[in-house]
């Protein structure tokens, strides 16, 4: 049975990892060595709070919740769990694109980090933010993702809710253009996510596109050497010219959670591990069991689910 890992995207505004930290001495060096790669301390990296500057709030959440990810991989690796196939949406997919080894990590953490030299919006740009949107899960979505409403942008869709009863999108865009729209739908299909001040996914990113291309040209990549899932496009990435392509378009491109998991499914996933806390628990349909897995507890359900679908576990080193 083909065991797959899908990570999370998305920048939260809690510390992560900290038990598997306290609790795996190979998490705490893996945290070392994330901090030296960075330029930032052991705190800064993992529950101190993020600075109050967007651009480099961003870069500093990105590396944390990237070096979470990649220490979930590690303790599931060391108790004998590896993936056949790896994919995840947005910051996500570029971790499992160097748990793919189509990437080192050194080079993805150094990237992330330079990110926070990403120039702030000049002074007057209208404020951004996202939201998610419930709409019918089938039909036309036009109306719901805010087509012919300037300043609105769909940057996601995550699929129908695990009852069936709605889907779920994401928006991007202007935050007064976002209300706006807010107001013209049905009380609560609109639902703002707070805390985010960026329009992740939409040209309002293409600043920071711009900015980080150079780095992304230059910067080293490989063919997968895994099946390692595209979330921008419903295809498996098999050179290092797809996996750079994926990391110029992410900023401005939507994601699509749907892409990943159908396309896993036909890589013959029939249990996915869910790395991270991004992806709530119980909400979304996957068209395999799956176990989220974001703290130190959630080990023993991975491997006992393991166990029970007949995947080996082979205990040995973490992956490093």
């Amino acid at each position: 049975m083909t065991l797959g890992f899908l990570f999370g995207g998305g920048v939260g505004n809690e510390p992560r990892g900290v038990d598997l930290y306290r609790e795996y001495p190979a998490v705490r060096d893996l945290y070392a060595q994330v901090a030296e790669w960075t330029g930032l301390t052991v705190g800064q990296v993992l529950d101190e709070e993020l600075p109050t500057a967007p651009e480099v709030r961003q870069s500093v959440g990105t590396v944390r919740e990237a070096v979470h990810a990649v220490a979930v991989h590690d303790v599931l690796a060391h108790h004998g769990l590896r993936p056949a196939v790896l994919g995840g949406l947005s910051l996500g997919g570029m971790s499992a694109a160097a748990l793919a080894g189509a990437v080192e990590r050194r080079a993805l953490f150094e990237m992330l980090a330079y990110a926070r030299g990403t120039p702030e919006q000049p002074a007057g740009t209208p404020e951004q933010g996202m939201a998610l949107v419930f709409a019918p899960v089938s039909g036309d979505i036009s109306r719901f993702r805010g087509e012919g409403s300037p300043g609105v942008y769909l940057a996601g869709q995550f699929g129908p809710t695990a009852d069936g009863a709605t889907r779920i999108l994401m928006l991007s865009g202007e935050r007064a253009a976002l209300d706006a729209l807010g107001a013209e739908l049905p009380e609560g299909t609109l639902v703002p996510l707070p805390g985010r001040a960026m329009a992740i996914h939409s040209p309002l990113r293409a600043h920071f596109r711009d900015f980080m291309t150079p780095y992304l040209d230059d910067m080293p990549f490989r063919d997968p050497g895994l099946p390692l899932i595209s979330c921008l496009d419903r295809k498996v990435l098999v050179t290092a010219a797809d996996v750079r392509n994926t990391f110029h378009r992410n900023p401005t491109d939507p994601i699509n959670l749907v892409h990943v998991h159908e396309a896993m499914r036909d890589e013959g996933v029939r249990l996915g591990l869910i790395m991270g806390g991004s992806i709530p628990d119980g909400i979304l349909r996957f068209p395999f069991p799956v176990v989220h897995v974001d703290r130190a507890e959630h080990i023993d359900l991975a491997l006992t689910t393991a166990f029970e679908l007949g995947i080996d576990i082979a205990p040995s080193r973490a992956t490093r």
